[in-house]
């Protein structure tokens, strides 16, 4: 009888403990369903550039029925017919050309070049997930601001714009980097060059613009593979040559080989010597021995 209880209740707790991993592996699934991975760009994927859109009379930011602050797309650029984008871990001369700089846009840009306001534009983080779990909440994109500082001149019947920017993006810093990389945007900053060129040097750097205008502009995209500047004259390639290796990873590296080193020492005199040894009376298998005896140290001598 006792034998049968034991039994039945060994049955119960197997069948109880069947039960808990079924629940805990349900739960898990939930879980992950609820932490999926976000995506990450793959290198060259098109990365949207859009600005906060300004009012021409006052230079002040528009709000949308929501509240919210209004972005739109960047112009059309007539390379492309597209407005402007930008290609993840690709370094690139790109050509934007504005075919018409419309009356409200050309008092706008007075406004950029006079540093009253700026030119705030973002670009995603991320792009969006491809398969949202069902239940999961809507998926709310991370921006990343890209503001222009664009430089020129103001003069009363037009203005003097500095065509040509530099735009520098970074990427979130990654354990092992490799050329061709996926990742994510972590920063970014775009700014004029040679705004007064028409000055000083060669006019190419500049255009003066007038209502009714093209406006041509280039772009000399970088990008680096962690939100820290180079340092190693300054270059750092996609690749992840440099930037990437500080003291605190010399560090870990040596006090991984110390650890393992004493591992291996106690492991080797504490465990491996003392089974060479075992049941081994003293004698001459040892150079104290000198051939003489079975063991360690001196045999006996007759």
């Amino acid at each position: 009888m006792a034998c049968e209880r034991w039994r039945s209740h060994t049955w119960v707790l197997a069948f109880a403990l069947v039960c808990a991993c079924i629940l805990s592996l349900g739960v898990a699934q939930e879980l992950d369903e609820d932490h999926v991975p976000l995506p990450s760009y793959h290198y060259g994927a098109k990365i949207p550039v859009e600005c906060l859109k300004r009012s021409m009379d006052s230079g002040e930011h528009v709000m949308n029925e929501n509240n919210e602050l209004e972005y739109i797309p960047f112009p059309k650029c007539n390379e492309t017919g597209k407005p402007l984008e930008l290609k993840y871990g690709i370094e690139d001369e790109l050509n934007c050309t504005i075919s018409f700089v419309s009356d409200p846009f050309y008092h706008i840009l007075e406004f950029y070049i006079h540093n009253d306001v700026p030119l705030s534009c973002r670009i995603p983080a991320r792009p969006p997930p491809h398969v949202v779990p069902a239940g999961a909440s809507p998926y709310v994109p991370e921006y990343v601001p890209l503001i222009f500082a664009l430089a020129g001149t103001l003069q009363l019947t037009h203005l003097h714009i500095s065509t040509h920017m530099n735009i520098l993006l970074h990427s979130r810093p990654k354990h092992h980097l490799r050329k061709h990389d996926s990742g994510v945007i972590d920063s970014g900053a775009a700014y004029s060059i040679s705004p007064l060129s028409h000055t000083t040097g060669p006019a190419a750097m500049t255009k003066e613009l007038i209502i009714g205008d093209p406006l041509p502009l280039s772009f000399s995209v970088r990008w680096f593979p962690t939100p820290h500047l180079p340092t190693d004259n300054g270059k750092v390639a996609w690749a992840g040559m440099g930037g990437h290796f500080y003291a605190t990873t010399l560090f870990y590296c040596l006090v991984s080989f110390g650890a393992g080193a004493t591992a291996t020492a106690a492991w080797f005199w504490g465990v491996v010597i003392p089974r060479r040894i075992k049941g081994r009376p003293l004698g001459g298998a040892t150079p104290l021995g000198y051939g003489i005896g079975n063991g360690w140290g001196m045999g006996k001598i007759d």
